[in-house]
């Protein structure tokens, strides 16, 4: 899950802040992150900014090139159905390991999440829809058994963050999203896994599609 690493200190929250500046759409794609910007802004040390955004940058939100410096990441149309296609893959692969039914146990859990989930949609609070879908998913796909394929599916989650947190603040997507995971939930308690599987696909289409018209309506130059 995001956060994960063990930051420590004034770098974690530097981390934190930033971090949630680029998910919930405050820092825009392509925007450069100063280092003097960003010392004015945290009482932090010149180190300890580029030590976060290094670890932006393994998060997959951040990019860094010679003689630009960091930059919010922007993910162009043919990433995205890349970045896209490999989600879709590896998430079926898991969803099709996954022995079903699952445990009581595993159940429970993931009902309890989805409680959690529910509560922050109808809140509106973004960092708790974001963090409580995550923890959703990976609980979920963990059940296949294999730890390698998991950190796999969690290290594509990231680098489709930008295109995730377009969804969050809409309340349809949401509430769609909603549905699918208690439908996951039902299928977790049955014996056919191709149903679990094109649920996990077909939940990942709304925030690619959306992501794909909104960069189709930009204006272009020329």
């Amino acid at each position: 899950m995001l956060n994960s690493f063990d930051y420590g200190g004034k770098e974690a929250d530097t981390v934190r802040v930033l971090e949630e500046d680029i998910i919930f759409g405050r820092l825009a794609p392509g925007t450069r992150l100063v280092e003097d910007v960003l010392l004015a802004r945290f009482p932090v040390s010149r180190h300890t900014i580029r030590q976060a955004l290094y670890q932006l940058e393994r998060l997959g939100i951040v990019t860094r090139e010679r003689n630009k410096g960091a930059m919010v990441r922007r993910l162009s149309p043919r990433e995205v159905r890349q970045i896209y296609e490999v989600r879709e893959m590896l998430q079926r692969q898991a969803a099709l390991m996954i022995p079903l039914p699952v445990s009581e146990a595993l159940i429970a859990e993931l009902t309890d999440i989805q409680r959690i989930y529910s509560f922050h949609v109808d809140a509106g609070f973004l960092r708790g829809i974001h963090e409580a879908n995550d923890r959703f998913h990976l609980t979920m796909f963990s059940a296949c058994g294999n730890a390698y394929l998991v950190s796999s599916i969690e290290h594509y989650m990231r680098l489709s963050l930008p295109v995730r947190a377009n969804s969050l603040a809409d309340r349809e997507k949401l509430d769609v999203s909603r549905q699918h995971h208690a439908m996951m939930i039902e299928a977790l308690k049955r014996r056919d896994n191709w149903v679990l599987a094109q649920l996990c696909v077909d939940h990942l289409q709304p925030s690619k599609d959306f992501y794909l018209s909104e960069i189709d309506a930009e204006p272009t130059g020329g």
